[in-house]
């Protein structure tokens, strides 16, 4: 049994990404197995705030758009933006490796709040695939 938070990915992350989390032991719940396809952020953003699970996204326009920050900031929804030109399996690789950061982002900050998780440098001296990125708090601003 997993333990920890309940990561939900958006639509946008596709499968494999939400699979390399499972695979790694992460608890995920799929955008596809809750929502349709075409259902506007707003709503499933309101949901997954009621759940109390931890949105991730690769969507960095969302904190732009009124309507969703708002949806947001009223739902009280803890999102992470996954950020990075990169295939999806790397990206979630990346967000495995960083874990221990995001693990210790979400203790420190109360929803609603928007954070963005960054894979490690390509020019890291350590290269490996192991190499954790950053996260930072982009929503609010402290």
């Amino acid at each position: 049994m997993t333990h920890g938070p309940v990561f939900f990915t958006d639509r946008d992350l596709g499968k494999k990404f939400p699979a390399i989390l499972q695979e790694s032991g992460l608890t995920v719940e799929r955008h596809a197995d809750h929502f349709a396809a075409n259902c506007p952020d707003e709503e499933w953003l309101r949901d997954i705030g009621k759940k109390g699970w931890i949105a991730v996204t690769h969507d960095r326009r969302i904190r732009y758009k009124p309507n969703e920050l708002a949806a947001v900031i009223e739902n009280r929804v803890a999102l992470l933006v996954v950020i990075g030109q990169a295939p999806y399996p790397e990206l979630a690789l990346a967000f495995v490796n960083t874990y221990p950061r995001i693990e210790s982002f979400i203790q420190k900050h109360q929803a609603p709040y928007i954070g963005k998780v960054y894979r490690p440098p390509a020019q890291d001296p350590n290269g490996g695939p192991r190499v954790p990125g950053h996260v930072e708090l982009w929503y609010p601003r402290r």
